[in-house]
């Protein structure tokens, strides 16, 4: 009957009547006074239930907590007012505890209104938790406020690792106003520092970026105590953070002394962490002691020089720790030494009773300890580029007999390949493999970034290729690969080489099936560009039409390229399909777009074609631009179309575009291959005036100075023209110097071309309603060629 009640109870969990007493509703049920049970029994059977339900009602509530169902919990919660028994912090431990975890403050909160009303006491294991909670949990006021009654209550050393929860949380948040506040309030209470005390204010610190504070810790932490070879080892990375490589240096040699004294022995926590096996006193018991004094003055110096940090620089301390430990001898590293069959150990001498001899009787942790500060001082040698540094930190781990690992190469080698070449960072690898040791896939991307910049690209697939499982990390790597393929693309296409750039695009496609499509697109377009400039049109549509039946994105270039390549077919129905699929992607033709088109259909000498497109082009509000009508021009003087150039030379300034030096070059040399001697002196003037600036304005402010240039009699005129102006005005200078030319062959330089007969009358002849007189023998006849590429539907 007894176990009936107990489990009808709590199936009642949220009834006022599941907190009823079992004996009560047992004797109600069977009719039997509670008199007559016995004592002991009673007793032993209520500490039972009640153990067994309350443990069931936390359970309860966390699981509402962890659902989310947070009313649910406090209703759960609010029923423990109904209880018949006194109720005690243990019955809030659990909740506590998981609040604590969560971090959830608020229920928190909760929880001690209710304990406050039950007058329930607080435990140090209640302040953990609340203290915990509500600190990781953004309330720090509060915290604090507890903090300042725990303090109160017990001001002992006792109290110390609950202020340290607190920091850790303001260290998780980079809280320096809170962190302060909880020091200023240790101070009043005359707490002193733990070693962990010390740990959380270093992460402070460091996420604070404030190195000189990393300074002032370990002045204060080493003042009156010392450091475990655990502390040291958060020291030396801080500093390796901020660029202190040399400060880190010191205290890596003091971890070595540490280790080889036997003076620091560790274990591990319930959370698999290595922790000093000492026990660690804070710092103010040993204050009043010179004699308890454990390490000597070990003091941080104000330093020389900057070091990088960031995007910031700050001032570091050359001298860390000037104490006289077992130094080592900085040898270099030579590629000799990592020759097959060569140990680095034996080709230092080691003296007896040396460090490397007592480390052989230090602990495996101590050693894993050691070896994984030298990592973390190899690693940074390669952020901050220190590779003499590195070289000794290896030497010395061999030395030491620390067998260096596979980050330890990892980091070895990549600062090798930043300092000495990927070359001589491959021979540490074969060697490394010689041993047994395979390298990290991180190493051979670093490998393979190395040689994809000295456009060692086989070398770098190979590296590439190597690599077990490719990450979203590696893709510096393979980036670095496709800009080697691209530079040898674009390489071999300005060369012709077609055949070897097709080979290395081969290359790159073996590594492009996990690569972003826009990356696939970027590099087929560089190649459709050589293609097209080689004119291999028929490669250069095979692989646009694989682009499209990959679906790889398109852009207006990689149309723009494709429309030019028609002019080698030539085909202008081609051309037109392809701006029909540009439209229909959603790409709007630009000036360069129209100069393409231009090109094809001059391919075929058809110029009234093209001057239909200069046209349409205006119309549809594209401002042409001076490539846009030279390539008129250029094409004109080719086939001997004088009126062709004198009707683009006056859109030209109709449209005040100034002309380049290949306007004037195509316009004058017209006129001399028609033996119209004048009127090409005539127009290079016109022109380079024009060329100077179509602002009358402009030019007149400046005509004494040109002049000046101009018509001097002086040997070296020339070169003081070209000299007297920037590398981005060299139009200028092709413009005075093309006047000077003119004047030399006796012509009179006016500033003031309008007034030239050539031009009024290119002005008069020419407009938008009268076009060029072509000559019929020029004009094409119809292509009736199907086009490469068709628009369906």
């Amino acid at each position: 009957m007894q176990r009936i009640l107990s489990r009808a109870a709590r199936r009642c969990t949220n009834s006022s009547a599941a907190f009823k007493s079992p004996p009560a509703q047992a004797n109600v049920a069977s009719g039997v006074h509670s008199e007559d049970s016995p004592t002991c029994s009673n007793e032993y059977d209520n500490f039972t239930w009640k153990t067994s339900l309350v443990r069931s009602v936390q359970a309860d509530i966390v699981n509402a907590l962890r659902r989310g169902d947070r009313q649910r919990a406090s209703m759960i919660l609010s029923n423990f007012q109904n209880t018949d028994w006194a109720l005690t912090k243990d019955d809030f431990s659990y909740i506590l505890e998981y609040c604590a975890e969560a971090p959830d403050p608020l229920f928190v909160m909760e929880t001690l209104e209710l304990m406050e009303e039950k007058a329930i006491g607080m435990s140090k294991g209640i302040y953990r938790y609340v203290i915990r909670a509500l600190s990781r949990g953004g309330y720090s006021k509060e915290a604090l406020h507890w903090l300042t009654l725990l303090g109160e209550k017990e001001s002992t050393h006792a109290t110390l690792p609950f202020f340290n929860i607190f920091l850790n949380s303001c260290g998780s948040s980079a809280n320096l106003k809170d962190a302060e506040c909880c020091l200023e309030t240790m101070e009043n209470y005359l707490l002193g520092k733990s070693e962990i005390t010390y740990c959380e204010l270093l992460k402070i610190a460091v996420l604070q970026g404030n190195l000189p504070a990393v300074y002032d810790i370990w002045k204060d932490c080493t003042r009156y105590y010392s450091p475990s070879i655990i502390m040291q080892r958060k020291f030396l990375r801080a500093l390796t953070t901020f660029g202190d490589l040399q400060s880190a240096y010191h205290i890596l040699q003091h971890m070595v002394a540490i280790a080889a004294q036997s003076s620091d022995h560790l274990r591990l926590s319930c959370k698999r962490r290595y922790q000093s096996s000492r026990l660690d006193i804070p710092v103010l018991a040993l204050s009043e002691s010179e004699d308890l004094k454990l390490l000597p003055d070990c003091n941080l110096q104000p330093s020389q020089g900057k070091l990088a940090t960031g995007k910031n620089s700050a001032d570091v301390q050359p001298e860390l720790f000037e104490e006289k430990t077992q130094s080592f001898d900085i040898v270099q590293l030579k590629a000799d030494v990592l020759s097959e069959g060569n140990d680095l150990a034996d080709k230092v001498g080691l003296e007896n009773g040396s460090v490397p001899d007592t480390l052989r009787f230090v602990g495996s942790a101590v050693r894993r300890i050691l070896r994984w500060s030298f990592n973390d001082l190899m690693h940074a040698c390669v952020q901050f580029n220190n590779c003499q540094l590195a070289e000794q930190l290896f030497l010395e781990m061999q030395k030491l007999r620390l067998r260096p690992s596979k980050f330890t190469y990892d980091g070895f080698v990549k600062t090798l390949i930043a300092g000495k070449g990927v070359a001589y960072a491959m021979k540490v690898v074969e060697v490394m493999e010689r041993r047994g040791i395979k390298p990290y896939n991180d190493t051979l991307a670093a490998l393979s970034e190395g040689y994809s910049k000295n456009l060692q690209l086989d070398l770098a697939e190979d590296s590439l290729e190597r690599i077990s499982e490719t990450r979203p990390k590696h893709i510096r790597a393979v980036n670095a690969l496709l800009s080697g393929c691209e530079i040898m693309i674009r390489a071999f296409g300005a060369e012709g080489m077609i055949e070897e750039m097709l080979r290395y695009l081969n290359v790159a496609e073996n590594i492009l099936w996990n690569i972003n499509p826009y990356q696939k697109s970027d590099l087929y377009s560089v190649v459709l560009h050589a293609l097209v400039q080689a004119k291999e049109s028929h490669k250069a549509i095979r692989i646009f039409k694989i682009m499209r039946s990959c679906s790889l994105p398109t852009d207006i270039s990689i149309y723009t390229t494709m429309i030019e390549c028609c002019k080698w077919l030539p085909c202008f129905k081609s051309a037109s399909a392809l701006l029909s699929l540009m439209l229909r992607d959603g790409f709007h033709p630009t000036v360069v777009t129209y100069t393409s088109l231009l090109k094809v259909a001059l391919a075929k000498d058809d110029f009234e074609g093209a001057l239909d497109l200069l046209d349409i082009c205006i119309t549809e509000g594209i401002e042409p631009d001076i490539q846009m009508f030279n390539t008129v021009l250029s094409h004109a003087y080719y086939k001997g179309q004088i009126h062709v150039i004198e009707y683009i030379v006056e859109c030209i300034h109709r449209a005040k575009i100034q002309p380049d030096p290949s306007t004037l070059w195509y316009t004058f040399c017209m006129y001399e291959e028609h033996e119209l001697y004048n009127t090409a002196i005539e127009a290079l003037q016109v022109l380079s005036m024009r060329m100077i600036s179509e602002d009358v304005s402009i030019r007149s402010e400046k005509i004494t100075v040109f002049e000046d240039l101009i018509l001097s009699e002086e040997p070296d005129a020339e070169l003081r023209i070209i000299r007297a102006f920037e590398a981005g005005e060299e139009f200028l200078a092709t413009a005075l110097l093309n006047l000077r030319w003119c004047a030399i062959m006796g012509a009179t330089i006016s500033w003031s071309p309008e007034e030239s007969l050539w031009a009024r009358r290119l002005a008069s002849s020419y407009d938008a309603n009268r076009r060029p007189h072509i000559s019929p023998s020029e004009v094409p006849q119809s292509w009736g060629r199907k086009p490469y590429f068709q628009v369906s539907g």
